[in-house]
């Protein structure tokens, strides 16, 4: 009766080990994802980010990097746990499944209060923004965001195209009789910002909204990919903890 309580109690650490196994590899795979996102963050839309106040965007964007490096480094250490039986490196697994949870869960707070935040933020700011600091010494990244941002979602101004006027560059000799940024034009050439005409400028709209609608569908990424992967490590979790129950202790 002992012999077979003792397979039997082998059998479940087995079970136990492969499917700690199995979930590392998969966590390591999600691991890269997650990194993956916050360099995406970082590089490909960067450029918005001088645009903004706060600098939450670029926080969330910061912990998933972070979070993703630990992630890969956790799971090649939990495969190494695992497959050695050492309760010492089970706990230390435990410990960073336990702080990559915490990261993962702060990255997709943060997206979700930035989320709720941010319409009032370009509200209050992106006027001022684009209007003072477009070609000001020093400030170029925020010229160059603001042309990419009026090229690519083909809008001008903040509100709308009239926004520019209290610009002071257009308003200092440096704009030479421009009305708007040439950024401002459907077909962009040099000095083509004097021509205030429906047929040259984009004057359906303002940058604001768009700027809003691409950024809160980025924050929603940022959030599903850090609860979302939150959600999986509490099997890791639980997968540890039973795996660490069922091996005998050994000495230090």
């Amino acid at each position: 009766m002992r012999e077979y309580n003792e397979n039997k109690e082998t059998c479940g650490t087995i079970c136990l080990k492969y499917l700690l196994f199995i979930f590392n590899f998969f966590f390591w795979l999600a691991g890269g994802a997650v990194m993956a996102v916050g360099i995406w963050t970082l590089i490909e839309k960067s450029d918005y980010i001088s645009l903004l106040q706060s600098n939450t965007y670029m926080a969330t964007a910061y912990i998933l990097v972070v979070a993703g490096v630990v992630v890969m480094i956790t799971g090649i250490l939990g495969c190494c746990a695992t497959f050695r039986e050492q309760r010492n490196l089970l706990r230390v697994y435990f410990i960073l499944l336990l702080c990559i949870f915490l990261l993962e869960i702060i990255a997709g707070i943060l997206a979700y209060i930035y989320y709720q935040q941010l319409s009032m933020e370009l509200k209050q700011n992106l006027k001022d923004t684009m209007t003072q600091k477009y070609r000001k010494p020093g400030e170029e990244g925020v010229t160059n965001a603001v042309d990419k941002l009026q090229q690519e979602f083909k809008c001008c101004g903040s509100h709308n195209a009239s926004d520019w006027s209290d610009s002071d560059w257009i308003k200092s000799p440096e704009a030479s009789m421009r009305k708007f940024p040439d950024s401002c034009c459907k077909t962009p050439t040099d000095l083509c910002g004097r021509r205030d005409h429906p047929s040259n400028i984009y004057k359906e709209g303002g940058c604001i909204t768009k700027l809003e609608n691409f950024i809160q569908e980025h924050l929603k990424i940022i959030g599903a990919v850090g609860i979302g992967i939150a959600c999986v490590q509490i099997f890791g979790m639980i997968f540890t903890c039973c795996l660490y129950r069922s091996l005998k202790s050994e000495p230090y």
